[in-house]
C-alpha cells in the first residue's frame, strides 16, 4: 500500500510541477528515456493507440495527416495502450511491425503505457489535467455504443477526465502547451484544421 502510494504522489508531483509537454521524460519503443523536449517548437498530437480495435483503422488517416503536414512542423506521438478491452496485445516489436505492415506508419511510436489508474504515465495526468472529457460524437457509429457501455460502469463518467477509449488526442502548440482535446469519435478532418491554424 505504501508503494503504491508513493507511486501515485510521485506521479502527481512530477505532473503537478511541469510547466508544459516539454517537462516531461517517456520511454521510446526500446525502452529507452526520451525527453519530450526534443520536439519544442513542434505542433505534437498526442494519441494513446491500439492494435485490435474498431477505431485502428484510423491509423491510416493518421499517417496521411503525418505525411501532408510533418514537413511543416507537426509529429504525432504514439503511445500503445491496453487499458480498453485489451486491444493493444503483444510485444512493441510486434505493434511496430503491424503498424508498418498495415498502416505503413512513420510517426514515432513509444513504448506501451497506461493512461489511467495507479500506473498511469505522468504525462498523462498532465494532459487529463489540461483538458477533459470532450464528449463522444453521437452520430458517429461507434459513439452511442461507447456512451451506452460507459454509462452502465458509471452515470457519472462524462464528469471526470480520464480517457474513455483508444484513439483519444491531444493537440499541442509549439510552446508545449495542451490546446485542445479530441475523443475517438471526432472527425480527423476537425483535427486538421486545428493543427493547420497551429503551424501558421
Amino acid at each position: 500500500m505504501k508503494k503504491l502510494l508513493l507511486a501515485l504522489f510521485t506521479i502527481l508531483s512530477v505532473s503537478v510541477m511541469a510547466q508544459n509537454v516539454y517537462d516531461f521524460t517517456v520511454k521510446d519503443a526500446k525502452g529507452n528515456d526520451f525527453s519530450l523536449g526534443a520536439y519544442k517548437g513542434k505542433v505534437c498530437l498526442i494519441v494513446n493507440t491500439a492494435t485490435r480495435c474498431g477505431f485502428t483503422p484510423q491509423y491510416t488517416e493518421l499517417e496521411a495527416l503525418y505525411e501532408k503536414l510533418s514537413g511543416q512542423g507537426f509529429e504525432i506521438l504514439d503511445f500503445p495502450c491496453n487499458q480498453f478491452g485489451q486491444q493493444a496485445p503483444g510485444t512493441m516489436e510486434e505493434i511496430q511491425e503491424f503498424c508498418q505492415l498495415n498502416y505503413n506508419t512513420k510517426f514515432p511510436q513509444f513504448n506501451k503505457i497506461e493512461v489511467n489508474g495507479p500506473n498511469e504515465s505522468g504525462l498523462y495526468t498532465y494532459l487529463k489535467s489540461k483538458a477533459g472529457f470532450a464528449g463522444f460524437d453521437m452520430n458517429h457509429k461507434i459513439g452511442k455504443i461507447l456512451h451506452d457501455m460507459l454509462s452502465k460502469q458509471n452515470a457519472d463518467y462524462a464528469k471526470e477526465p480520464s480517457i474513455k477509449w483508444n484513439f483519444t488526442k491531444f493537440l499541442i502548440d509549439k510552446e508545449g502547451n495542451v490546446i485542445k482535446r479530441y475523443e475517438p469519435t471526432h472527425s480527423i478532418t476537425e483535427m486538421e484544421n486545428d493543427i493547420v491554424a497551429l503551424l501558421k
